[in-house]
C-alpha cells in the first residue's frame, strides 16, 4: 500500500517523463515546439523522444538537462540489422543520447531468437555510450512467458531499459505485462538488478494511469528505482495532464486499459 499522494504521482511521473513527438507528419515545427514545452515552469523532464531524422534538431532546441531520444528499428522491428545500425547511426551523430529499439518481436513469436539478437547486439554495439532501451512490443507478445523470454533477451544483448510498446499496436502498456518485466529485472545479477530501468510506454495519459506504473516500480524494485535513471514513462499527451495536478486540479480519472 503506498502513502504517495498523486501530487507525488505527478512529480516522479514529470521527472521520468519521455516526451514523445512520433506521428508519421510531425515537421521540423512540432518538433521544436515539443522542444519547448520539455521545460515547463513546473520543472524540465527527462528526454524527449522523436524520429532520428528529428534528433539533430531537437538536441539543437531542447535545454541541455533533457536529454534526446529517437527510435531505431521503429515501429515494425523488422529483422534488418542494417536498418537498424543506420537508424542508431543517424542518432549517434545527431548528439543524443538514447536510443529507444525495437525487438523483433514477430521473430519471436515465430521462435526466431536469433534474429532477435542480431539487431539488438547491433544496436547495443553501435550505440556504445548511450542509453538503449529494447520495446518488446508486448501487446504484440500476448503471453506471460514470451514477455519473459523477450526480457532476457533484451538484458542479454545489454539493454539499459526495458520498455513496453511503441504505442503504434492495438494494446500498448498493460500493469500485467509491466510486472513481468519488472520481476525479469528483479531477478537479474544484483549489478543488473541496481542499473537496468523500465519504461512504460503507449496510453498513458493521466497522473491517475501513471501511479499504477509508478507504485508497481516502487513494489518490485524498490523506491530508489523512481528516478529518471531507472524509470521512464513514455507519453505525449500526460504532461498536461500532470500540469493541471501541479496547479491544484483534480486531474484526469485512471481509464483501465484491460489485459492482453
Amino acid at each position: 500500500m503506498t502513502n504517495r499522494t498523486v501530487i507525488d504521482h505527478a512529480r516522479i511521473a514529470l521527472a521520468c517523463l519521455d516526451l514523445t513527438s512520433l506521428n508519421d507528419a510531425d515537421t521540423d515545427a512540432a518538433v521544436a515546439a515539443l522542444c519547448e514545452r520539455a521545460t515547463g515552469r513546473r520543472g524540465p523532464v527527462a528526454a524527449v523522444c522523436v524520429w532520428p531524422r528529428f534528433a539533430r534538431l531537437a538536441r539543437d532546441h531542447v535545454a541541455p538537462v533533457v536529454k534526446v531520444a529517437a527510435v531505431a528499428n521503429f515501429p515494425e522491428g523488422t529483422t534488418d540489422v542494417e536498418r537498424t545500425r543506420r537508424d542508431v547511426g543517424v542518432i549517434v551523430q545527431a548528439g543524443a543520447q538514447e536510443v529507444d529499439v525495437v525487438l523483433p518481436y514477430r521473430a519471436l513469436l515465430a521462435g526466431d531468437e536469433a534474429s532477435c539478437a542480431a539487431v539488438l547486439r547491433a544496436a547495443r554495439h553501435d550505440s556504445n555510450g548511450l542509453t538503449l532501451k529494447v520495446i518488446l512490443e508486448t501487446g504484440a507478445l500476448q503471453d506471460d512467458t514470451l514477455i519473459a523470454r523477450a526480457a532476457r533477451l533484451a538484458l542479454a544483448e545489454g539493454a539499459d531499459f526495458l520498455k513496453t510498446s511503441t504505442g503504434k499496436t492495438p494494446i500498448s502498456a498493460t500493469l500485467q505485462a509491466a510486472t513481468v518485466m519488472l520481476e525479469a529485472i528483479a531477478a537479474e545479477t544484483t549489478s543488473a538488478r541496481l542499473r537496468v530501468g523500465f519504461k512504460a510506454s503507449g496510453g498513458i495519459r493521466s497522473v491517475a494511469s501513471a501511479a499504477n506504473y509508478i507504485d508497481e516500480v516502487a513494489r518490485v524494485l524498490g523506491d530508489e528505482a523512481l528516478t529518471p535513471a531507472r524509470f521512464r514513462i513514455g507519453a505525449s499527451s500526460l504532461l498536461d495532464d500532470i500540469e493541471a495536478v501541479l496547479a491544484g486540479a483534480p486531474g484526469k480519472p485512471d481509464v483501465p486499459l484491460g489485459t492482453y
